[in-house]
């Protein structure tokens, strides 16, 4: 043991950081994630054998069956280099974020999403030389904003996922409640659909604190956010409101707690421990095919009369590696895979869960998106999708879930934490700006 935790060390010493200054937090999670690289590239398989240059792409683990399959075709298909699928278990952020800290630096092609620490960083490329006039068009602004820094655009959007309150018809009918359309309505409506073994909501089991704290922001009117024009824009009034009603909600209840899977998974929904629950668009099939049509869907309500309804741009961009030794190698896969080839595009966005397809063209020919709920799902993108910033990162993230956890599970005073989680995040976004 002693001999593994010296070559932990060394390892991270390589890589340039301080480890004799590095708070405790931060070394654990490093350390941790460089743990887990070494299992996860010990159990690396390869998906290649075509010619030219190696490149290392790395995905996280979908949930969907059928998607490791997918992208391990997807990368044979390519002829112009030969492209090694990394298929990554567990926390992906963590064990990326070691590897790109490491000698080696990291994997030449990646999914996440652009900021300006990772192009300070030179952790991703400009792939702005991708986007001809025509390409360009065929995106919606908010997503192109979502994948820019500083003028340039360092990704190139896989799937887009969104979110949306599932709820049951039949259980709604019987206990005379109307879809939510207010965050006092929610918090009404789930105590009334609370009876026996069911509970009338289920937002994760934390209570609501990692799904619903961005949306509970956003919900408070058009002007609140993470951050706006390069100032924390969150510390006033409507949010404190916002994340009191997030307590009164998780105490009411008439909240599911215990699931055996998370908010990000249908199965407490299709189970009937819960009459509503938040989550992707992409449970639509197994909901589907577990309830038939014996469900719907409204975006997050408005927090109030001056709020808005509200729901978040989400899904992965491929992005390239900038301390890779094949930039342009690289570039080219992107943009055949995720630019050019609209069949793969097709069949990873729609064939496994439900995703919208980036390109607007593509998404313009997703029968499977174009009625029922799945179209209200798509409809609740367009108008109310919210995305944070690149600049957001997770040192402001750490001190604003913080806040949350403390207003929800504590009673912690609202406009306080909300404010020392404002001036905490302002701090950290002031070193980023410098």
């Amino acid at each position: 043991m002693e001999k593994d935790f010296q070559r932990i060390l060394d390892r991270m010493t390589k890589a340039g950081l301080d480890v004799d200054k590095m708070p405790r937090r931060d070394f654990v999670k490093v350390a941790a994630g460089m743990v887990g690289l070494s299992a996860t590239l010990a159990a690396c398989g390869g998906s290649g054998g075509n010619s030219g240059p190696a490149l290392q792409q790395w995905y996280h683990q979908y949930g969907e069956a059928g998607t490791q399959q997918a992208v391990f075709k997807y990368a044979k298909g390519y002829t112009k280099a030969n492209v090694k699928v990394q298929w990554t278990a567990g926390d992906f952020g963590t064990k990326l974020s070691a590897a790109l800290v490491a000698p080696g630096g990291g994997p030449d092609i990646y999914e996440g999403g652009p900021s300006l620490a990772a192009v300070k960083a030179n952790q991703i490329t400009d792939l702005s030389d991708l986007y001809t006039p025509d390409v360009k068009s065929d995106y919606t602004d908010t997503i192109l904003n979502s994948l820019t820094v500083n003028g340039k655009i360092y990704g190139v959007k896989m799937v887009t996922d969104t979110g949306v309150l599932y709820y049951r018809k039949s259980m709604l009918q019987k206990a005379g409640v109307q879809p939510p359309t207010t965050f006092d309505e929610v918090i009404a409506a789930a105590k009334q659909l609370t009876s026996g073994n069911v509970k009338g909501i289920f937002v994760g089991n934390d209570g609501g604190i990692g799904a619903l704290q961005g949306l509970a922001l956003w919900s408070a009117g058009h002007g609140n956010d993470f951050i706006v024009n390069n100032k924390i824009a969150f510390d006033n009034d409507r949010t404190a409101l916002a994340f009191t009603k997030m307590r009164e909600l998780a105490k009411s209840n008439a909240v599911l707690l215990g699931s055996p899977t998370d908010w990000f998974d249908p199965s407490a929904f299709t189970q009937g421990l819960a009459a509503m629950q938040w989550t992707g668009l992409w449970a639509m099939p197994a909901i589907i095919k577990a309830l038939g049509d014996d469900f719907d869907v409204v975006p997050w309500p408005a927090l109030d009369s001056q709020g808005i309804p509200t729901t978040f741009l989400g899904g992965w961009a491929e992005m390239v590696n900038g301390k890779s030794k094949y930039i342009d190698q690289a570039k080219a896969f992107v943009k055949w895979l995720w630019i050019d080839n609209v069949a793969d595009q097709q069949d990873f966005n729609l064939d496994y869960g439900f995703h919208v397809p980036p390109r607007k063209s593509i998404a313009a020919k997703a029968t499977k998106l174009q009625s029922g709920p799945a179209a209200k799902a798509v409809q609740y993108l367009d108008q109310y999708a919210r995305y944070t910033s690149p600049l957001w990162d997770a040192n402001m993230a750490t001190a604003l879930n913080n806040a949350v956890s403390n207003i929800v599970k504590n009673g912690a005073d609202a406009k306080t934490e909300v404010h020392n989680a404002a001036q905490q995040a302002n701090a950290e976004l002031q070193k980023i700006l410098s």
